[in-house]
């Protein structure tokens, strides 16, 4: 028995790149940022913060949110597995890229709120009661 798992929460680093490939598919590519946080030892060294990076390509409809809702600060959490790709560079040197392909995303920024009564918002109705009522859902 194997298993290839990856469970990631971090920031994204760069607005994602999204590009088409044949019939239409979407495929986003978005760097996220992992911080283990640094600490101080009882000698007094202090251990600073490790950040890692990764690469972490979504496919298809994980693309197409990716591309309308992510953008660069957002905090997301990415499940998938990793991938290592090897390619040869211009001067024809082996390189390898590993990847994450996630399998899931959830957005765990909060959305924005518009400000109230400002440019752009639509002013309260006659009917708006102003109270907070329970739904059923």
């Amino acid at each position: 028995m194997s298993l290839n798992k990856v469970m990631l929460i971090g920031n994204v680093g760069a607005e994602p790149e999204v590009r088409y490939v044949e019939q239409g598919v979407a495929v986003a590519s978005v760097r996220l940022a992992t911080t283990r946080r640094g600490y101080t030892l009882q000698n007094g060294t202090v251990v600073p913060d490790q950040t890692e990076w990764h690469n972490v390509i979504l496919w298809r409809k994980l693309a197409e949110t990716t591309e309308k809702y992510v953008h660069k600060g957002d905090k997301l959490y990415i499940e998938g597995s990793i991938h290592t790709r090897s390619y040869d560079d211009k001067n024809g040197a082996r390189k390898y890229r590993t990847e994450i392909w996630a399998e899931s995303l959830e957005l765990l920024s909060p959305k924005p709120q518009p400000a109230q009564g400002g440019a752009g918002t639509p002013a309260a109705t006659p009917t708006d009661t102003g109270r907070d009522e329970k739904l059923p859902f």
